[in-house]
C-alpha cells in the first residue's frame, strides 16, 4: 500500500523552495553562498508594525479570532481597497487568511471539480498549476514570451478558453518576470471575458506596491467593473511590508465565494494568528513611508542589476515594470562548458553550476514554465546583489 495519496503525484516540492535549501545547506558547510534566489526583502518589519504585535501580545489578544479574520482587520482591507484600487467592498466581501497562498489554494478548492480549467499564463509563479491540480483542476498554460513582454494577449486568452475553463489567474506585476498589465491591457482581457460568464477572474496582486517609473498599474476588478461579480481581488502584507513570515493575505470578492472560502478555511486552519491580524491592522493603517522607501530602495537595485547582467556574454535581460525579480534569457549560454567543466544544456544545468561554481543561489526558468531563463532576486543586499553580479559574469565570461 502506498504511503502517500495518488493526488501528490501531481505536483512537485516548491522549486523555489528547493533552491534556497540548497544554498542555505551548502551555508552549512561552509561554502560563500549568496542567496539571490528568495522572494523575500531583505528589510526588517516596520518598527510600528511589530510594536503593534507587543501591544496586542500585552492586551491578551492571544485566543481565536473570527475565521475569515477580526472585524477590525476585515475593516482596513476594505479601507485599503478603497483608498489604493477604488474597489469598493464590505467586510462582509472580505477574507484573511494565513498567507496569500491559502487565499488561493481556497478559491480553488472552493471551486474546482475534476477536469475543470484554469488559465495561468506562463512565465508564472511556481505554485499555481500544482494548486490547481491538487484542487482536482487542469492547468491550461498560455505561453506569453518575452516579445510580447511576457503579457497574456486577447487572442492567446480566446484560444485557450473552453467550457471547462472556470478560472483565469492573473499575477500583477508578475513573479518572475515583473511584466505588468495598464487599465488597456485589462480592459482588452474583460473584453474577451465578457463573451465567456462562467470564468472567475483571480487577481494576484501581492507585489502591487512594487511599481517602478510610474507604470498605471492596475487590477482587473478596477479596470472592468462588470467584472467585479466574478473576480477575487487578493493581495497581502508579505512583499510590501516585508512581513513574509507573518504569513497575512487577504481577498475581497463577492459574499457568496467569501463564504465558500471561510467554509473550507474553518475545516483546515481556522483563523490566521491572531497577533499577526493585529500587527496586518497597523501595516495597512499606520504610516506608508516604509513602503515607499523599500519601493525606492529596490528600484535603485534594479537599476543596476539590469545592466550588470547584460553586461555578461550570453545574457539578455529586459527591465522589470514592478516586482523584485529581473529574469534574464539565458539562451545564448546554452551549448556551452563552463570553467569548472559542466556542458550548459539547460536552465538547471546553468543554475546548477552557478551555484557549484560561483556560489549563487538563482532559480531556473522551466521552474516558471519558461525554460531558458532564470530568476534572480533583487530583494537582497546592494553589496550581496553587486557581488552576486559579479560572479554571474564571470560564470558567463569563462564558458567556451
Amino acid at each position: 500500500m502506498a504511503l502517500t495519496a495518488a493526488r501528490l503525484d501531481r505536483i512537485v516540492a516548491s522549486p523555489t523552495v528547493a533552491m534556497r535549501m540548497a544554498a542555505n545547506r551548502l551555508r552549512a558547510e561552509g561554502r560563500d553562498v549568496l542567496n539571490v534566489a528568495s522572494g523575500e526583502p531583505d528589510f526588517p518589519t516596520p518598527p510600528h508594525i511589530r510594536d503593534a504585535a507587543h501591544a496586542a501580545i500585552e492586551a491578551g489578544e492571544t485566543r481565536y479570532t473570527e475565521t475569515g479574520g477580526t472585524l477590525a482587520l476585515r475593516q482596513a482591507v476594505a479601507a485599503k481597497f478603497r483608498r489604493d484600487q477604488g474597489l469598493d467592498y464590505t467586510p462582509e466581501e472580505i477574507i484573511v487568511s494565513t498567507g496569500g497562498k491559502q487565499v488561493i489554494f481556497n478559491a480553488l478548492l472552493a471551486t474546482l471539480d475534476d477536469g475543470d480549467e484554469v488559465i495561468i499564463p506562463t512565465p508564472c509563479w511556481v505554485s499555481y498549476p500544482d494548486m490547481v491540480k491538487l484542487a482536482g483542476g487542469t492547468p491550461v498554460l498560455p505561453a506569453c514570451g518575452g516579445n510580447a513582454g511576457f503579457l497574456l494577449s486577447p487572442e492567446h486568452l480566446e484560444a485557450a478558453i473552453t467550457p471547462r475553463t472556470r478560472w483565469l489567474i492573473l499575477n500583477n506585476p508578475s513573479n518572475p518576470t515583473g511584466a505588468a498589465y495598464d487599465a488597456p491591457a485589462l480592459r482588452a482581457l474583460a473584453d474577451v471575458l465578457a463573451r465567456h460568464p462562467q470564468v472567475w477572474v483571480l487577481t494576484d496582486d501581492i507585489y502591487e506596491k512594487l511599481i517602478y517609473d510610474g507604470f498605471p498599474l492596475a487590477s482587473m476588478a478596477q479596470a472592468a467593473p462588470e467584472l467585479r461579480a466574478r473576480t477575487v481581488t487578493m493581495n497581502g502584507c508579505s512583499k510590501s511590508y516585508a512581513m513574509t513570515g507573518w504569513r497575512i493575505g487577504f481577498a475581497g470578492a463577492p459574499r457568496p465565494m467569501i463564504q465558500a472560502m471561510e467554509k473550507l478555511q474553518s475545516q483546515s486552519t481556522s483563523n490566521p494568528s491572531s497577533i499577526g491580524q493585529a500587527a496586518a491592522r497597523a501595516a495597512l493603517e499606520g504610516p506608508q513611508d516604509c513602503v515607499e522607501a523599500m519601493r525606492l530602495a529596490f528600484a535603485a537595485r534594479r537599476d543596476f542589476v539590469v545592466p550588470m547582467l547584460n553586461a555578461a556574454p550570453g545574457l539578455r535581460c529586459t527591465t522589470p515594470r514592478g516586482t523584485f525579480y529581473v529574469f534574464p534569457d539565458l539562451r545564448g549560454c546554452l551549448g556551452r562548458v563552463s570553467a569548472g567543466g559542466t556542458r550548459i544544456e539547460t536552465d538547471g544545468d546553468f543554475c546548477a553550476a552557478l551555484l557549484g561554481e560561483e556560489g549563487v543561489a538563482t532559480v531556473a526558468g522551466s521552474a516558471f514554465l519558461a525554460p531558458g531563463h532564470f530568476r534572480l532576486s533583487f530583494a537582497a543586499a546592494e553589496d550581496a546583489l553587486r557581488d552576486a553580479c559579479g560572479r554571474i559574469q564571470r560564470f558567463c565570461a569563462g564558458l567556451r
